[in-house]
């Protein structure tokens, strides 16, 4: 295999990722609103999916950057580095899907980048900044700011429908929540989809001598400054057809197993989690759609009464989150070895 091959199949296999990451986080898009029974499980897929790839469509790429240059230094990244990362994130993702547990492929994708970096060069290798600051402060406020988001809504909503009949703030939520299923699905897609982005990017950037006078021209990227469009296209598709696929395994526990949802519950949660990452996703800020809905749906779950949420299986969730990044590292720490070695 020539070395141009081999890096244009490590980027196949970052789209892969993506689409792993669609699959796995699907439940993230459709969990509120399947379960309020507004949508059919096969309807809420494909209304996620069309706004996840819709999302390539200008709402920029600050999270791109941010992942591309922002969190590893771009002169030691090469096909290895990426080769043994990506293993790291989709491993992980299968794990906690087959047990469905709502953990971030974001941050696996991180930790797996991180540890195959750290591998390959030290901890030198990660660059000293505002990137791995914000990403890891992002861990603890984009639950926090789901929360608080998610219950003022239902503060809000409840008091502007006071005087409704329930029968009727159940048919006008009904319609409203079909909105804010697409605005969150924008908003997983704008944000989620941007991280394979910079990986691919990072990857292409650092093999560009490869690229030149090559065949394979339309790949060649000299900047990490510009996303090519093929690159934006291919990632939201990806991600899009994971999400149309499904991880059905995590639906429940998103959307019945955290509280009880009705329809303006939906509602306030998709609204409150959209409204999160859109903020996120504006200061190029690597956040984990999971994180936020989980929070905005334990917001809504707490503004109705703090018992309905069930605080003792969130716990456990927050666990898992806490596990992500450093067990991606090591299973792309272990990938980097076994790579390193057999090539």
């Amino acid at each position: 295999m020539t070395t141009t091959t081999f890096v244009i199949a490590i980027v196949l296999v970052a789209f892969v990722f993506d689409f792993i990451n669609g699959f796995h986080d699907s439940a993230n898009s459709i969990a509120t609103i399947v379960s309020t029974r507004v949508l059919s499980p096969g309807w809420a897929v494909a209304w996620a999916a069309f706004f996840n790839f819709v999302a390539a469509f200008g709402f920029g790429t600050a999270v791109a950057k941010t992942m591309g240059s922002g969190l590893i230094h771009v002169e030691l990244v090469d096909p290895q580095v990426i080769l043994a990362g990506l293993p790291g994130a989709i491993i992980w993702d299968l794990v906690t899907w087959y047990y469905g547990i709502p953990t971030s492929s974001s941050h696996a994708l991180t930790g797996g980048y991180a540890g195959a970096a750290i591998t390959k060069a030290g901890v030198g290798a990660l660059v000293a900044g505002a990137g791995w600051v914000k990403l890891l402060a992002f861990i603890v406020i984009s639950p926090l700011l789901g929360f608080v988001l998610g219950l003022l809504m239902m503060v809000i909503t409840g008091w502007t429908f006071r005087r409704a009949h329930p029968r009727t703030v159940d048919t006008w939520f009904r319609r409203f929540q079909l909105f804010s299923a697409a605005a969150y699905s924008l908003g997983h897609g704008t944000n989620d989809a941007q991280k394979t982005m910079g990986i691919v990017v990072g990857l292409l950037f650092s093999a560009q001598a490869t690229f030149v006078n090559h065949p394979w021209q339309f790949l060649h990227i000299t900047t990490m400054k510009t996303i090519p469009i093929w690159v934006i296209l291919w990632a939201h598709a990806a991600i899009a057809l994971g999400t149309l696929v499904g991880g059905w395994r995590i639906v429940k526990t998103m959307g019945q197993r955290i509280t009880k949802l009705k329809p303006y519950g939906g509602f306030c949660a998709e609204s409150a989690g959209a409204m999160s990452l859109f903020i996120a996703s504006s200061f190029g800020i690597p956040v984990s759609t999971t994180h936020t809905i989980t929070g905005a749906i334990s917001g809504v779950g707490a503004a109705q009464r703090v018992s309905s949420v069930r605080w003792g299986l969130a716990g456990r969730i927050v666990w898992a989150w806490v596990l992500t990044i450093p067990a991606a590292a090591v299973i792309a720490a272990l990938s980097y070895l076994l790579v390193h070695a057999v090539m």
